[in-house]
């Protein structure tokens, strides 16, 4: 495979068959993140369970402690006092049934993340279809179908972030942006990590974590020594 040249520097920066301690691996994803804008930094956890299995799935939320480095959009379906709070708590959109008609004949999808109260989800659900594939559709699991508005957007901007599996038994997570530097990599890193060992199923046999490593928006993977976390 051809690589670009500065991939292909950041390649011999380090050993690619090697594991690495946390802090090492993060401090060579920032220094081989080359692009000329602020890349993400991103975690990929690769898991011993079975995808295909509803028990053994691995899902959840959880804010980061020095969030993610991108301030998300929101928009808020409900009506009355919960979208008036919603709105005091800096939802960048808020509305009903207009909101999604928006959505429906103006292909319009300037927003990160849905929140919806529970009895808005009959409405929200006429979308289901759109909004499923982009990974918008709001889910109680994920926090973003509530009745606190005002807490569910605070999260948001405060840098939460949902970690689920994917097809392949592998979560792929953003854990901040290269100009947030090693050490508070590290505490967005250690969290995340904490959080889906505490996800691990019950019915999940053998080993759990099987490989984690960290990479930069165009930057190489590096393989972390999972053994000692």
């Amino acid at each position: 495979m051809k690589y670009g040249k500065k991939y292909a520097d950041s390649l011999k920066a380090y050993d690619r068959s090697k594991l690495y301690d946390a802090n090492e691996a993060l401090a060579l994803a920032v220094d081989t993140a080359k692009a000329k804008f602020d890349e993400t930094i991103e975690l990929h956890v690769r898991l011993g369970v079975d995808p295909r299995q509803a028990d053994q799935q691995v899902r959840g939320v959880l804010v980061l402690p020095n969030g993610t480095g991108k301030t998300k959009k929101v928009l808020v379906i409900a009506k009355g006092e919960r979208a008036d709070i919603a709105q005091q708590a800096g939802a960048d959109f808020v509305g009903a049934e207009e909101m999604i008609q928006k959505i429906q004949t103006e292909n319009w999808f300037d927003f990160d993340v849905v929140i919806t109260t529970p009895d808005m989800m009959g409405v929200v659900g006429r979308i289901g279809k759109v909004l499923g594939p982009k990974g918008l559709m709001p889910n109680p699991k994920s926090g973003t179908v509530t009745m606190d508005v005002a807490k569910a957007v605070a999260e948001v901007k405060a840098g939460k972030v949902e970690y689920r599996l994917d097809k392949t038994a592998i979560i792929h997570c953003p854990i901040g942006k290269k100009s947030f530097g090693k050490e508070k990599l590290l505490e967005n890193f250690t969290a995340l990590m904490d959080a889906i060992v505490k996800a691990k199923p019950a019915s999940a046999k053998g080993q759990y974590i099987k490989s984690v490593a960290v990479s930069s928006t165009m930057g190489p993977g590096v393989k972390i020594n999972y053994a000692k976390l």
